[in-house]
């Protein structure tokens, strides 16, 4: 598997290259933005490291206009533990945030993890009876109208879409869209399910995200029969 370190730190460039490829990986790292956007879109990475403070092009800006041709788990590494970094980052479409300092075997597990979930991702497009999910570009369809989600109703409509006619349960889908153990006495998952419905399926007599009480959600059309 290939990854990509856009790190301005040397020392913690060359420390991080190091221990993935003793890993198995094979690792490029560059220290600029702009220069880690260019590789990132010419070249296909399995899990891209960003650092957020970066010369030339911030963090931010690397994954927002990264997100707008490809889907690439990113990493955010950085010495930023304010929990509004962490929010913007998600909501740029970050798959997950580890803050320096760091062990490394924490980074690697966390490495491995994105690299499984975006195996899973056979295919740039996904279709669920009238819904279209261009996942390459990030957008979604149904009957033909065009639907706009934030990054992470994307994130939760390609797990269930990825998974057609499977019940998530409330743990998988937050350890999956946000990375999180579950707590019970957080709804969460409960209030993005209702955002993502409000968007996908208020308007159309067919309802394609299915409760299965004490369960989980699907999402699958309803019974034809």
């Amino acid at each position: 598997m290939r990854l990509l370190i856009i790190e301005d730190e040397q020392k913690a460039g060359v420390y991080i290259k190091k221990g993935l490829e003793e890993a198995g990986y094979s690792v490029d790292v560059v220290a600029d933005g702009a220069e880690g956007l260019i590789l990132a879109t010419a070249e296909h990475y399995d899990v891209i490291v960003l650092d957020v403070m970066l010369p030339t092009m911030d963090g931010w800006t690397v994954i927002r206009n990264l997100r707008e041709s490809k889907s690439t788990p990113v990493l955010f590494l950085t010495a930023r533990d304010d929990v509004d970094d962490r929010v913007r980052g998600f909501e740029l479409g970050g798959d997950d945030y580890l803050v320096k300092p760091f062990a490394f075997v924490e980074l690697l597990a966390r490495v491995r993890s994105l690299a499984r979930r975006g195996a899973v991702r056979e295919t740039d497009w996904i279709a669920v009876a009238d819904l279209e999910i261009d996942v390459t570009r990030r957008k979604v369809r149904r009957a033909g109208k065009r639907i706009d989600l934030t990054p992470r109703e994307f994130a939760l409509l390609q797990l269930l879409a990825r998974r057609q006619g499977e019940v998530l349960s409330r743990t998988q889908i937050a350890s999956y869209v946000w990375d999180m153990n579950f707590d019970s006495d957080t709804n969460v998952v409960e209030v993005a399910i209702r955002r993502l419905r409000a968007k996908i399926d208020d308007e159309f007599p067919v309802k394609l995200i299915q409760t299965v009480r004490g369960v989980g959600y699907v999402l699958d059309p309803p019974d034809k029969e």
